[in-house]
């Protein structure tokens, strides 16, 4: 792991495990799933860049100055199936307001993960068969569906380490896409 990914990553396991506790004024649990960071409490996020699902290649710099929710899922996770509607329905909804979406699909082969994938949801996913995105990102391969929001300035807003649903989840996405940056 890369030194500022290793930072960020310590940084935000000690800010999540402080939020968690309810010991700490620095997030708040806005909901029993979803952990906020405030603007200026935020760690960066660790470089991500890999190959798309689809083909080609993906690195977040390209989506500096959007907001972007990045989705770690499996096609043999229960919770990933159930929420995939969800994360289709608020990128939708949201899309407009400069929100990006991407799957960073783990421990998984192609074509499994392409069959799954496909006609469920019309942003990209990036191949991530040995989770080393999701361990840079400090989610282990074994805690997901885990949903991170980035803020446009590409920090770590909102961790989220359980399935979503759309009627909690948007708000969440669009405070995010409403604040100045």
């Amino acid at each position: 792991m890369r030194l500022p990914a290793a930072l960020a990553a310590l940084f935000l396991t000690a800010t999540l495990a402080a939020c968690g506790g309810g010991a700490s004024d620095d997030c708040v649990t806005t909901s029993s799933k979803a952990i906020e960071c405030p603007v200026g409490k935020r760690p960066a996020a660790p470089q991500l860049s890999g190959e798309l699902l689809e083909g080609g290649r993906y690195d977040l710099s390209q989506d500096r100055g959007q907001v972007v929710v990045v989705n770690f899922w499996g096609s043999w996770c229960a919770p990933c199936r159930a929420e995939i509607d969800d994360l289709e329905q608020v990128y939708q909804a949201t899309k407009d307001q400069g929100v990006r979406f991407l799957g960073i699909n783990v421990r998984d082969d192609r074509d499994k993960a392409y069959a799954f994938h496909s006609g469920k949801v019309s942003y990209p996913s990036v191949l991530d068969p040995s989770s080393k995105l999701a361990l840079d990102f400090d989610i282990p391969p074994n805690t997901i569906p885990a949903t991170i929001v980035l803020d446009r300035e590409g920090r770590i807003a909102v961790v989220i380490r359980e399935a979503i649903q759309a009627a909690e989840f948007e708000p969440i996405v669009a405070r995010v896409a409403a604040e100045a940056s």
